[in-house]
C-alpha cells in the first residue's frame, strides 16, 4: 500500500504528514520555518516525520507541497522586482485596478499597440520603444506583459515576450496565459503579480525539490494549487500566481478529510493570516471573481475564500487615540519576540534590558531587525543601500539602525522586498506569558508584553502596566477579530441582501450586542448557525473561545495543524482551460486561440473547434502534472438574443476540465 508525503510551508511553522493509501495518517511533525533557507525548515520536518514513522524515504510514493508563501508575500507586499509592459493602453489606466499602486515604483512602460474586442490589430506594436527600454539597464527579476484584448489575440504580448526573453534572458508573465476573461487592467494586475512571485517560488520549489531528493525520495514532487488541485512543480514554477491560497485551499481539503463534514465554516489560522472558506455538499466553492488576497483582486481561479493578516505572529499596534486606547493585530507577520530571543539571547535581551530602564517608553521599543541571509540587494537606491549595510544576520533594535525618521520608509522598502526581517510583539508572545504556549523564550515575551503595556493612551495614561493583563488584551484581540473574519464570510455567502457590506454587518452594533446577549427592553441575540472547522498549529488555543464568542460548534480535528499537510497529499490533479467564440459579423463565429483568430460559418463547428483545441491543451498539462485515469468534464455557458422573432448568437465561453489522481512511483 503506498506511502504520501504531504509538506506544507507556512509563516511560521513547516509541516510534514505521512498517509497509507490516503486511509489514515501514520506520523505528523512541524518545524520552524526557515525564512532565509526554506529547505532548511522542510528537511527537518520530513526527516522528523520518517524517524517517528520508520518508513524508509525510497517507499514514499508521492510527495506534495502546499505553501502560504505566495499568499503571505502578497498580504505583506512583499516580491521580486518586476518590469512592467503595459500594451495598447492609456498612461491613465495604470490606476485602474490599482496597477500603480502594485507597481510601487517598479519600471514600466507603456506601449503602442494591442487589439479589439474582435481581435483584430488597432494598431502596431513599437517594438523600438521596447528594445529602447531593455537597453536602459533595468535591473529586474522579472517581467510582466499585458496587452489590450490579448485574450482575443494575443499577438503583442507573445511578440513582447519573445523580445524580452532574447535581450534579456529573464522570465516573462503573460496576462492571456493567467485567464481567459476580459478586464485587460485586472488580468494586468494578475500578470504583474503572477511576475512579481517567480522568483520567490522557484526558489522554495527547486529548495524542496533539492531537499527530497537529498533525503533519498525518489516520488515525483506535485504541488497545491489555489483551488486544492494539485499541478508538478515544473508549472508551477512558470504560473506562481496559481499557488495563491495554495496553503488554505490544501487546508479545507484536508478538514473535508479530516471530518467528513458537508456544511460549515473553515477558518484556518497561521502565522500571518487567517483563512476561512464555506463548505457546501462537501467540497469548496471556488470564487468566480477570481481569487482576493489582501488588497488584490485577482483573476486566479481559487477557493473562494476571505483572507484576513490575523494570525499568531501578527504585529500588535498600540492604539494611542482616545481616551481608553487600545490595541489591534495585523496585518503584517513580524517574528516574535520569544522566538528572536530564543535564538538570539544575548542581545535581544540585552536591549530589552536597556529599553526598561528608559523612564520613557520609546517609539521603537520591542522592535529589532535582522538581515535576510543571502538577501538580493539589486536595484536598491544610494539611501537604501547605505541602511541595508548597517544591517547584519544578528538581532538588532530599530532605534540603533535607523540614524533618521526619513530612513523608516527605507527600511520598509527592505521589508517589503524581503531583504529584512522585522521582530516585534505578537499573539504568539501574549500566550508564552499566559501559559498557553512553552516554545520559546517566555522571559523576553514578559519583558515585551511590559513594554508594549506601559505605552500612554490619550489620556495620558498607560495602557496596561500588568503584563499578564497585556497578554489577556491581546489574546482577547485575537478572538474578536477572528470572529469577525468569520462573520465577514459568512454575511457574504449569505443568500439574502443586507444592503449592507459584509465587514459593516459584522461590527454593527446590534450584531455585536446580539453576540453579548443584550437584555433591556429588547432581547438580542447573534451567532453563527453553521459549525466551525478550526485549523492551525494554534487554533486549540484561540479557538474554543472564538466558539463561545459566536455560540456555534467548534470542531477541532485531531490533526488540525497539519491540515494543510494532509490536504497537499489527498488532492486531485486538475487542469482548467477556458476560451471564447464571438460573432463579429452576423453569419460569422469567430474562434479565440493562442495561435491568432479563426473564423467558421457554424456556430456549432466553432464551438467543436474550441473545444478540441482546449481539451488538447489541458489533457498534455495534466499528463505532465503526471496525471493518470483521465475524467473529462466540457461545459458551454452560450449567450444569445432574441431578435425579430429568432434567437441570435452572441459568444460563448467554453471550459475543458480533465482530472485524475497523480500518477504514484512505483
Amino acid at each position: 500500500m503506498p506511502v504520501l508525503l504531504g509538506v506544507d510551508t507556512g509563516g511560521t511553522y513547516t509541516d510534514a504528514v505521512l498517509l497509507r493509501d490516503e486511509e489514515h495518517v501514520i506520523a505528523s511533525s512541524k518545524a520552524l520555518t526557515t525564512r532565509h533557507d526554506l529547505s532548511v525548515g522542510i528537511g527537518e520536518a520530513i526527516e522528523a516525520v520518517l524517524s517517528q514513522s520508520g518508513i524508509s524515504p525510497k517507499d514514499i510514493a508521492l510527495a506534495s507541497l502546499s505553501t502560504t508563501l505566495a499568499t503571505n508575500a502578497l498580504v505583506e507586499g512583499q516580491g521580486g522586482r518586476i518590469g512592467f509592459v503595459y500594451i495598447g493602453f492609456k498612461e491613465s489606466d495604470l490606476g485602474t485596478q490599482g496597477l500603480a499602486e502594485a507597481l510601487s515604483g517598479d519600471p514600466s512602460i507603456v506601449l503602442v499597440g494591442g487589439h479589439s474586442h474582435a481581435g483584430t490589430e488597432r494598431a502596431t506594436l513599437d517594438e523600438t520603444a521596447l528594445l529602447t527600454w531593455l537597453d536602459s539597464d533595468i535591473e529586474v527579476s522579472a517581467f510582466a506583459v499585458a496587452s489590450q484584448f490579448a485574450t482575443r489575440n494575443p499577438a503583442h504580448e507573445l511578440r513582447a515576450a519573445d523580445l524580452i526573453r532574447k535581450a534579456t534572458g529573464k522570465p516573462v508573465s503573460c496576462s492571456h496565459h493567467l485567464s481567459a476573461k476580459l478586464n485587460g487592467p485586472k488580468r494586468a494586475l494578475t500578470a504583474l503579480l503572477n511576475a512579481r512571485l517567480i522568483g520567490m517560488i522557484t526558489r522554495l520549489i527547486e529548495k524542496a525539490d533539492d531537499t527530497v531528493e537529498r533525503l533519498g525520495i525518489e516520488a515525483p514532487l506535485m504541488v497545491v494549487r489555489g483551488d486544492g488541485a494539485l499541478i508538478s512543480a515544473d508549472q508551477a514554477k512558470q504560473r506562481p500566481i496559481e499557488t495563491i491560497l495554495s496553503g488554505p485551499a490544501a487546508s479545507i481539503v484536508g478538514a473535508q478529510w479530516m471530518t467528513n463534514i458537508d456544511h460549515a465554516l473553515v477558518s484556518d489560522i497561521g502565522g500571518t493570516t487567517t483563512d476561512v472558506a464555506v463548505l457546501r455538499g462537501g467540497r469548496p466553492a471556488i470564487d468566480s471573481n477570481g481569487a482576493r488576497v489582501g488588497q488584490w483582486r485577482t483573476m486566479v481561479e481559487a477557493v473562494a475564500m476571505r483572507t484576513t493578516g490575523l494570525g499568531g505572529d501578527s504585529d500588535v499596534h498600540v492604539i494611542d487615540e482616545g481616551l481608553i486606547g487600545g490595541i489591534t493585530l495585523g496585518p503584517r507577520r513580524v517574528i516574535p519576540i520569544s522566538l528572536i530571543a530564543s535564538e538570539d539571547p544575548d542581545s535581544v535581551h540585552a536591549a530589552l534590558d536597556e529599553q526598561l530602564r528608559s523612564d520613557t517608553p520609546g517609539e521603537f521599543d520591542v522592535r529589532f531587525v535582522r538581515l535576510v541571509e543571502g538577501a538580493d540587494a539589486g536595484g536598491l537606491s544610494a539611501k537604501d543601500m547605505a541602511l541595508f549595510a548597517r544591517l547584519s544576520g544578528k538581532a538588532q533594535p530599530v532605534s540603533e539602525v535607523l540614524k533618521t525618521r526619513l530612513e523608516g520608509s527605507g527600511l520598509k522598502r527592505l521589508v517589503n522586498r524581503g531583504i529584512v526581517q522585522v521582530a516585534g510583539a505578537t499573539p504568539s508572545d501574549a500566550c508564552h506569558v499566559l501559559g498557553k504556549l512553552d516554545a520559546w523564550d517566555r522571559d523576553a515575551a514578559e519583558k515585551a508584553m511590559t513594554l508594549i503595556g506601559r505605552k500612554r493612551t490619550g489620556s495620558g495614561n498607560q495602557l496596561c502596566p500588568d503584563p499578564k493583563s497585556m497578554a489577556q488584551m491581546i489574546f482577547d484581540q485575537v478572538t474578536y477579530q477572528t470572529s469577525l473574519a468569520l462573520l465577514e464570510t459568512a454575511f457574504d455567502e449569505e443568500e439574502y441582501d443586507f444592503a449592507m457590506p459584509p465587514d459593516v454587518l459584522s461590527r454593527h452594533i446590534l450584531m455585536q450586542r446580539g453576540l453579548d446577549h443584550h437584555r433591556g427592553l429588547v432581547r438580542l441575540d447573534a451567532g453563527l448557525n453553521v459549525p466551525v472547522v478550526g485549523l492551525g498549529a494554534s487554533a486549540a488555543t484561540y479557538y474554543p473561545e472564538v466558539g463561545t464568542r459566536l455560540g456555534c460548534e467548534m470542531i477541532l480535528p485531531e490533526h488540525a495543524g497539519v491540515a494543510n499537510a494532509i490536504g497537499a497529499v489527498v488532492g486531485r490533479v486538475t487542469i482548467r482551460r477556458s476560451g471564447t467564440v464571438t460573432s463579429p459579423a452576423e453569419g460569422r463565429f469567430r474562434v479565440h486561440l493562442e495561435s491568432g483568430p479563426e473564423d467558421f460559418v457554424d456556430a456549432e463547428a466553432a464551438m467543436v473547434r474550441l473545444e478540441r483545441v482546449l481539451e488538447a491543451d489541458a489533457q498534455r498539462q495534466a499528463e505532465d502534472a503526471g496525471a493518470e485515469d483521465l475524467q473529462i468534464r466540457k461545459e458551454r455557458d452560450v449567450k444569445t438574443v432574441e431578435a425579430e422573432a429568432r434567437e441570435m448568437f452572441l459568444e460563448a465561453e467554453v471550459t475543458v476540465e480533465i482530472s485524475g489522481r497523480p500518477r504514484i512511483a512505483n
